[in-house]
């Protein structure tokens, strides 16, 4: 069952705010058409950030390899389920994630796909906090009613959230320039492999695979 402060911002109302996966990336198009972003800051890095994700995402939604394995454990899931992700189109970790799982949910019609932006639902994104930050993307898997929280999955690999949790603890000289560069070379030469494993294992816990 879901605690008691989260069932009151996971509403049916709340549903209703989310986009799909299409809805989002017009969204972000159109927003940078005005140069524009989505969220609270809106700075040429911010725009630059963006333009980039799009690129990233265009070239995920060519290239995201889907294992047979975890193929076959999406297909077999017959509890209908929202896959709810918290996001924004700035954020090059949810560039980099959320194609993948975009593959993942359409190999199931009873996985619902929806997004949902960061700053303009912080109660939400508070109640899934990442040691204390608001780490973006953020997977949550609700039952179809909203009544339980299944899993959640995020905000990157753990592979980066250690690498990252090392590198505000002695920087070693590196820019963040250098390390943000750093972390989109790791997901060039990872493809997905890391999300998978870390995906199966979710859904081994929620399912009993």
């Amino acid at each position: 069952m879901l605690d008691q402060s989260i069932k009151k911002l996971i509403t049916p109302e709340l549903i209703e705010k989310t986009q799909t996966y299409q809805a989002y990336r017009e969204m972000i198009n159109d927003l940078l058409a005005e140069n524009k972003t989505t969220g609270s800051i809106q700075t040429e890095a911010y725009l630059d950030y963006t333009r980039m994700n799009v690129k990233r995402m265009n070239r995920w939604d060519k290239t995201a390899k889907i294992s047979s394995t975890i193929e076959d454990v999406i297909k077999s899931i017959d509890l209908p389920q929202i896959w709810l992700i918290i996001t924004e189109a700035w954020c090059g970790d949810a560039a980099q994630n959320i194609p993948f799982l975009v593959k993942l949910a359409d190999l199931n019609s009873k996985i619902d796909l929806r997004l949902i932006l960061r700053d303009e639902n912080p109660e939400l994104m508070d109640e899934y906090l990442t040691e204390g930050a608001r780490s973006i993307p953020k997977l949550i898997v609700l039952s179809e009613d909203l009544a339980q929280v299944m899993g959640t999955w995020g905000p990157r690999p753990v592979f980066l959230q250690d690498r990252l949790k090392a590198y505000k603890l002695d920087a070693l000289g590196v820019s963040p320039k250098e390390f943000s560069e750093g972390t989109h070379l790791w997901y060039a030469k990872d493809k997905n492999e890391s999300l998978e494993r870390e995906l199966m294992e979710l859904f081994s816990s929620i399912f009993i695979l």
